[in-house]
């Protein structure tokens, strides 16, 4: 009886992370993939959504056109055959190396539905296989409410959304988290009547008030966005699409659904293992670790329902990979929280949210774009940040945004965070003129006025000039 060493069941960023891990230390592994090959983030998710969102920014730049005095606007037309074409050609050279990632491995590779007998047993294609380590890294799928009606092809996800060939004339977009809000607006942009719809008034995992406050009222200027209650959608015997929120009633030619994703797990022999599963189908998950209790089974990526994003799966697939092929477990220190939402203006949360420091003694700093000189030069000058620190110290926590370029102020924070840094120190890096990077260095000075002053030697106290054109 042959014994592998690793199976890995799911060829995604998390399962592809592990697998370069694997086979650093043994060749005696297997990979088993049901479906497709090719990550989600490279097929339904990261790569197309963002090709999607940078075709609707360059047309909707054309709104803008005047104030620079560059006429003829109104004479651009938008091709979203040919939009569509470029973004599944594109969509495609990712997908394929993605691909190449497991070209090589032959019978180590195994397309197939497995499913667990035991913490050492899978089977697949009616063949058991035994083994002393197992990785789950099957991913996640988007949700869609049973009681929806059957709407063929005009129910949209994700998984067939970048498959049309045209765009339809209108769309309801229900949830309104970062998938939701990235393709209502981009979808907006690119000429789709787009009606938004959330449960909660909160949106895009923002949980400061200001910054969704801000969010909220920014978005609302390019599409309308109903929040608060739970839309139900409706066919009628005309074959129309309704769909309902409290007294609001819209007809859609076609419907999004974003209301999140569920792990692939379901069928899998979770409950094989032994240990109690949530209501969910999973079971606890040690997220230093990723094992099972104390399991030679090991949860990574979407399927762990911890945070689906592809820096997280990567890794948790690293963690994994690592911790099936040593002889002792390793517990590794996880990175600064770190979310980004492709709207424009970004959203991006960093660090400790509003929502977890609300109890705790912080201080905080904030910044609105709308005055901002390098913002309102580019005609982009919309948006806020919050910047949070501790009272004591003023070490840097965490931040919220809705603001131009919030992706790369987040991950400027993401590193000051990680290197434990507080406000002064940040204040003393230079902020060249004229760069957006200054609001920034605002919403800092403002944290640190309310914070003990610093030494006068300390070029941390240099002030500001008030001055839109200066600061």
């Amino acid at each position: 009886m042959h014994k592998f060493d690793v199976i890995i069941i799911g060829a995604g960023s998390a399962g592809l992370s592990a697998l370069r891990e694997v086979r650093k230390r043994t060749d005696n592994f297997v990979v088993i993939n049901d479906g497709p090959w090719g990550t989600t983030c490279a097929r339904v998710g990261c790569m197309p959504s963002k090709l999607l969102i940078e075709a609707a920014n360059a047309f909707y730049r054309r709104t803008s056109f005047d104030e620079f005095g560059i006429t003829g606007a109104d004479q651009l037309k938008l091709d979203d055959t040919k939009a569509l074409q470029r973004l599944r050609r594109l969509r495609d050279d990712f997908v394929t190396s993605t691909l190449k990632i497991t070209n090589d491995l032959g019978e180590r590779a195994i397309s197939g539905r497995a499913r667990i007998l035991s913490p050492d047993q899978v089977m697949v294609n009616g063949k058991k296989l035994y083994t002393h380590k197992i990785i789950i890294a099957t991913g996640s799928r988007p949700v869609i409410p049973q009681d929806w009606p059957n709407l063929g092809k005009r129910l949209l996800t994700t998984d067939t959304l970048f498959e049309l060939a045209t765009l339809p004339q209108s769309m309801a977009v229900i949830g309104m988290g970062p998938v939701g809000l990235e393709m209502a607006q981009a979808l907006s942009r690119l000429g789709v009547r787009v009606t938004g719809f959330g449960s909660r008034s909160f949106i895009g995992g923002i949980s400061d008030p200001l910054i969704n406050q801000t969010a909220v009222k920014l978005l609302s200027e390019e599409f309308p966005l109903h929040l608060g209650g739970r839309a139900s959608v409706v066919l009628n015997s005309d074959n129309v699409i309704t769909v309902r929120i409290e007294n609001i009633e819209v007809e859609v030619d076609s419907v999004l659904a974003a209301l999140g994703r569920q792990p692939n797990v379901d069928g899998m022999g979770l409950d094989t293992l032994g240990v109690p599963l949530d209501d969910r189908g999973l079971p606890s998950v040690n997220p230093i670790t990723l094992q099972i209790a104390d399991l030679p089974v090991f949860l990574a990526g979407d399927a762990n329902k911890r945070l689906p994003l592809l820096h997280e799966a990567a890794d948790d697939g690293h963690i994994a990979g690592l911790n099936t092929t040593e002889a002792e477990l390793i517990c590794f220190k996880r990175r600064v929280p770190l979310a980004i939402v492709f709207n424009d203006p970004n959203i991006a949360m960093v660090g400790q949210s509003y929502r977890s420091l609300e109890h705790e003694s912080i201080q905080m700093g904030e910044v609105s774009f709308t005055n901002q000189g390098r913002a309102r030069s580019a005609q982009s000058n919309r948006g806020a940040l919050r910047v949070y620190a501790a009272a004591s110290d003023g070490r840097l926590l965490g931040a919220e945004m809705c603001a131009p370029a919030g992706e790369h102020f987040a991950h400027l924070l993401a590193l000051a965070i990680d290197q434990s840094l507080n406000v002064w120190d940040l204040l003393r890096i230079p902020f060249y003129h004229p760069v957006l990077e200054e609001g920034l260095r605002t919403a800092l000075r403002d944290l640190s006025s309310k914070l003990p002053a610093c030494s006068q030697s300390d070029l941390a106290a240099c002030g500001p000039f008030n001055s839109e054109a200066l600061d």
